[in-house]
């Protein structure tokens, strides 16, 4: 077996894992031991994704001589779901510590880092999607540049409310679902399903069904901690 199939099939079981248990902390009780035990699992599964599916990116476009002008543009496209995977469950974790901080975070710290880099990425993907004209690469970083704003306007303004990192935690860790499942259609349900996976909307469901979520989510726990809506 080679490196590359090793690769695969460790990708492979960490996104199977991802998608079986991503579900679970959202239903359970938050900060319950089901929910922090569950959720590193998720965590810990998607640091996996993230990391096979950037070894497979660089491997299939600078070394895979054999991959058709499509084909290393999906290849792009995991690259790109590789920073998104990585960035959103980084700061879904990193902001639990840094629940009590009052001010900005410094422009050169490692987590606005990884956001610039989530943005640098979005940009990137679509310029190689129109260069290509590859509807999914032109699209769908819109996604990492949403989060990615996200993720520098948390860091670099104080704080709004007391749970200010309540909401970041579940807002980006829904987002890094948002990767997973969007990963799985793009890759895995045309091969099960026997359908094509050049549609836009087969690319774009799992947002349209997930993002609602985390509007839904905020709005009933600022209702049950009774906070105002931010500035």
């Amino acid at each position: 077996m080679s490196v590359f199939q090793t690769v695969l099939y460790l990708h492979i079981l960490a996104g199977f894992t991802a998608l079986t248990v991503f579900w679970i902390p959202l239903v359970t009780k938050k900060g319950g031991r089901i929910h922090k035990r569950v959720g590193w699992i998720y965590v810990w599964a998607m640091g996996i994704v993230a990391a096979t599916a950037f070894y497979m990116g660089i491997y299939r476009i600078a070394f895979d001589a054999s991959r058709n002008a499509a084909e290393k543009s999906f290849a792009f496209f995991l690259l790109f779901i590789a920073v998104l995977s990585a960035s959103t469950a980084w700061n879904g974790i990193r902001v639990l510590r840094f629940k009590r901080r009052t001010t900005r975070r410094s422009l050169l710290s490692l987590d606005t880092g990884i956001s610039f880099l989530l943005v640098f990425s979005s940009v990137l993907t679509m310029v190689m999607g129109w260069v290509n004209q590859f509807p999914l690469l032109q699209y769908f970083p819109v996604i990492g540049l949403f989060l990615g704003y996200g993720q520098l306007k948390y860091w670099l303004t104080p704080p709004q409310t007391k749970m200010h990192w309540y909401f970041e935690h579940f807002g980006n860790l829904i987002g890094c679902s948002i990767a997973t499942i969007t990963a799985f259609t793009v890759f895995g349900a045309p091969r099960l399903l026997n359908i094509s996976s050049i549609s836009i909307f087969l690319w774009f469901l799992p947002t349209i069904i997930l993002t609602p979520l985390i509007f839904v989510f905020t709005r009933y726990y600022r209702k049950k901690f009774r906070l105002s809506t931010p500035k």
